[in-house]
This record gives C-alpha cells, structure tokens and sequence, in this order.
C-alpha cells in the first residue's frame, strides 16, 4: 500500500475513532465531559509524532464539533485538542512507552489544556466567573488522571504489535 494512502486511511480511521470516543460514548455535562478521544489521539501521536496527532486531532474536533457539538462552536476547543495532540506526540512519539513517559505529557495536558486553557473557554463562552468552574473540573481531573495514564499504557501495550507492524510514517 503507498505511503499517503496508508497515512491517510490511519488519520481518516483515527480521527472517527476519536469523534466517536469523544461525543459519542462520553458524558457531557455543561462544565464537565468525560470521555474517551484521549485514547486514539495518544495512539496516532505515538505512531505519527507531534504535527501530525496536532492536525488529526484539530480536524477530529472540527467535525465532532459541527456534527455533535452541544450548543454553539467555539474555536478555542480546537486549539485545545490540536495542542493536545502535539504535546501527546511530543513526549510519545519514537520513545519507549512507559507509566513515566505517558504522565510527563498527560500532566502537561490536564494541568495546562484542561485546567488552563479549556476552563478560560468555558469562562469566555459562558460568561461565567472562572471560579464557578474550576472546582468541579479540578477534582475531575484528579480523578481522571490516572485513569487516563493508565487507559494509555494498558490499550498501547495491547496494541502495539500491531502498531508497529501497520505504521507507515
């Protein structure tokens, strides 16, 4: 199979794959979502490195925005999930795969994306005092965190035969 069209079948599949982890099988609430879309963005950024999991995750966010988005579209989401995505390939990307190597860049995303930048867009959209929504969206972060790392390392690990077998970077 060419090159560019394996990479563009991955990205196609991943990028489903996160839309339906993310607005599909998730629990929404107004300042909380708990989801899944984390899991094939670590992948793709494992097996596709920073640039690469940045745009796959920027489009995933896009679509599941305009197709499944909850009330009106706010860009700053996609800057979210694009950084979200660079900072997974960052740290991930050709390096072995371990519980450290996956809480340096989770941590970076929960305390500087989710706590950060995603409570100043809740703030900004809703118009609402960011105190109002940081509590509830701490202790989910806290909560999740190790879940998260831990999803990562587990599904991974599970897949990584194959991964490397099928990756045409």
């Amino acid at each position: 199979m060419n090159t560019n069209t394996a990479l563009v079948t991955q990205t196609g599949v991943f990028i489903t794959l996160t839309i339906l982890m993310s607005y599909i099988f998730a629990i929404h609430t107004t300042f909380i979502h708990i989801t899944f879309g984390f899991i094939p963005t670590a992948l793709f950024s494992i097996m596709h490195g920073p640039l690469r999991a940045g745009i796959m995750a920027g489009i995933a966010s896009c679509i599941g925005m305009f197709f499944f988005g909850k009330g009106v579209f706010f860009p700053g989401f996609i800057l979210s999930d694009f950084l979200t995505g660079a900072v997974y390939g960052y740290f991930l990307y050709k390096k072995p795969i371990t519980i450290k190597t996956i809480c340096i860049p989770e941590l970076i995303v929960t305390i500087c994306i989710h706590l950060g930048l995603n409570t100043l867009w809740l703030t900004i959209f809703y118009d609402k005092a960011m105190s109002a929504i940081f509590m509830g969206r701490l202790v989910k972060n806290i909560i999740c965190f190790p879940l998260e790392v831990g999803l990562i390392f587990i599904i991974y690990k599970t897949l990584s035969k194959f991964i490397h077998k099928n990756n045409y970077n």
